[in-house]
């Protein structure tokens, strides 16, 4: 059972030192391996082809989401943003091992007919094809797509009437493994929406955290980076806060008060996701299945920092009242006293993304530790025998490659020749202090231009944001894991050899260089304009509009002017 959350992050479980209640998957961590060091692209659909394909993403096709490729890498093979028709799924490999394989939640590795999941492997499905959606009803978060594009078994489908997406997620997972043959394996992917904005949340979950943020990010981060030492996850680690961090003590009563809200959502997000999985968990242990059944947990990707709809002041990168204007049309309101519930609208953006990462350096999007280094946890039995060291923590450099290559190896199935860019994880189930890789070999990393590469400790790492970023910087990761000291002119030679390094790797992966100008959430706009340009339609009228009464009104102003001007 692969369970996969969206926008994670690395600190978010209680079994990585969150305040958040995760009893359900605290329990797989207990009895199972944590890894913390281990790695994912900064963004969902690389991760995602990635976890099931066991490639490197730009050898899978998904070098970026689709939402966000500019015309002038759409040519090439890597830039596809699906994945690649002639890569076998790890549903496909395990098919041809004998396995059942079932899907649910969201896809975000293509939307056309064969490109769905129930042409990659999986025998019964329900999937969103999209980058993400509303969580309590059937309509897009974003102006690029008509709706939302639910499937069901490869049929468009319409979302049940109590929906909501960690609870419905898993009522269907329960359906497909009720209605498996047992007298085969199945595997079974769960693929949830939290906590991808909008951060949505029933009052319940919500409500328990209402007054556990009001000392806002700066005291969050802090707890967090406290609460990794206290789980053994990490050793004691300088940090900073993302540039984008804004100043908490600078906000007004109200505008903490709203943020603090926001964060109480977020949390009863994570809170709800657990408590679904619970009821997985029970359903195996009422079937007898649990003490036959590997259970993989992990994020696709760290927090998510972007802002695109705030309409209260606390953070950086207001929008434009377009957006605001969409939110209204499509019945969203941002309201403190709903901030959670149907029609309500939330993300966390980069002050509490910063935080949601423990001490680490950035989040969602960028190359720092905060976008690429998330939790994961493998636990479970095979024919009753523990598959990992209970309670055990693994310090080795991972990579969500490695997760294909892990479960067949587990399971014994044919990896049908794949040459993965992973290895399997087993040995470090049962020796945690084991290293994967060896000293000399190198990681590299790239999406949207930003880029790292990995070697014994070092990473270099390239982030796009401004002067002090747009350069390489080297660090120490077993020292230094919060990336605060830059080594880079203090070691040069390393520095260069890395260097080197990435650009053969690239080289090697077909990795093509961005604009200058480039912009993620700009070019998903720009995409989403191209693609569906009646999406657009009314914004474009009503500036229209504004134009014209502006005209109307100078050429009064004028003639205004021109009759009270002396003869």
């Amino acid at each position: 059972m692969l369970i996969l959350a969206d926008d994670l992050g690395y600190s978010d479980l209680g079994a990585y030192g969150s305040e958040i209640n995760t009893p359900h998957i605290d329990a797989l961590a207990n009895a199972g391996v944590r890894f913390s060091n281990f790695h994912t692209a900064a963004s969902c659909a690389p991760t995602r082809a990635m976890l099931l394909t066991g490639l490197e993403s730009h050898l899978a096709g998904v070098a970026n989401i689709p939402e966000a490729i500019p015309d002038y890498q759409r040519s090439a093979p890597g830039y596809a943003g699906v994945l690649r028709s002639d890569v076998p799924t790890l549903a496909e490999l395990l098919q041809s091992a004998g396995y059942q394989s079932f899907m649910s939640g969201k896809w975000h590795l293509g939307a056309a007919p064969q490109q769905l999941p129930s042409q990659r492997g999986f025998i019964k499905t329900f999937a969103l094809a999209d980058t993400g959606a509303d969580n309590w009803r059937q309509q897009p978060y974003l102006p690029i797509y008509a709706e939302a594009n639910w499937f069901e078994n490869g049929e468009r489908t319409d979302l049940p009437d109590d929906f909501y997406s960690s609870k419905t997620i898993v009522d269907k997972a329960l359906e497909h493994l009720a209605s498996r043959d047992l007298d085969k394996p199945f595997f079974s992917y769960l693929a949830f929406q939290a906590v991808h904005i909008p951060v949505q949340a029933p009052a319940a979950f919500r409500d328990r955290y209402l007054q556990h943020y009001n000392d806002g990010w700066t005291a969050l981060k802090q707890a967090r980076a406290d609460g990794l030492v206290r789980a053994g996850i990490m050793l004691p680690a300088a940090f900073t806060h993302a540039p984008t961090t804004a100043d908490w003590d600078a906000l007004s009563e109200a505008e903490q008060a709203f943020h603090s809200r926001g964060m109480a959502v977020y949390a009863g997000m994570v809170d709800a996701m657990d408590h679904h999985i619970g009821r997985l968990v029970a359903y195996l242990q009422a079937q007898g299945e649990l003490d036959n059944t590997i259970l993989v947990f992990l994020s696709d990707n760290g927090a998510e920092g972007s802002v695109i709809s705030r309409t209260r002041p606390g953070g950086p990168g207001f929008t434009s009242a377009w957006f605001r204007s969409w939110l209204a049309l499509n019945s969203y309101t941002t309201e403190p006293e709903s901030l959670g519930e149907k029609g309500s609208f939330y993300e966390i953006g980069p002050s509490w993304a910063s935080a949601s990462v423990g001490p680490l350096a950035w989040y969602k999007f960028f190359a720092g530790e905060g976008g690429l280094r998330v939790p994961l946890i493998i636990s479970g039995r095979i024919r009753g025998q523990p598959i990992a060291t209970s309670g055990a923590v693994a310090g080795a450099l991972t990579w969500v490659t490695d997760i294909a290559p892990t479960l067949l190896d587990l399971v014994g199935a044919p990896n049908n020749d794949v040459d993965f860019s992973g290895y399997s994880l087993t040995p470090l189930l049962t020796n945690t202090d084991a290293s994967l890789r060896g000293p000399k070999e190198v990681v590299g990393y790239e999406l949207g231009g930003n880029r790292a590469l990995y070697q014994g400790p070092y990473k270099i790492v390239y982030n796009r944001f401004d002067a002090a970023t747009d350069q390489w910087q080297l660090y120490d990761l077993a020292n230094d894991p919060g990336e605060t000291q830059d080594l880079a002119e203090a070691m040069p030679d390393r520095t260069a050899v890395m260097i080197a390094a990435y650009d053969r790797w690239a080289d090697e992966h077909g990795v093509l260089p961005v604009a200058d100008d480039y912009n993620q959430g700009m070019q998903v706009m720009l995409n989403g304009f191209a693609q569906r340009p009646v999406l657009w339609l009314p914004f474009v009228l009503v500036g229209v509009l504004i134009v014209v009464v502006l005209l109307v009104f100078l050429v009064f102003l004028w003639r205004l002017i021109r009759r009270r001007a002396p003869a």
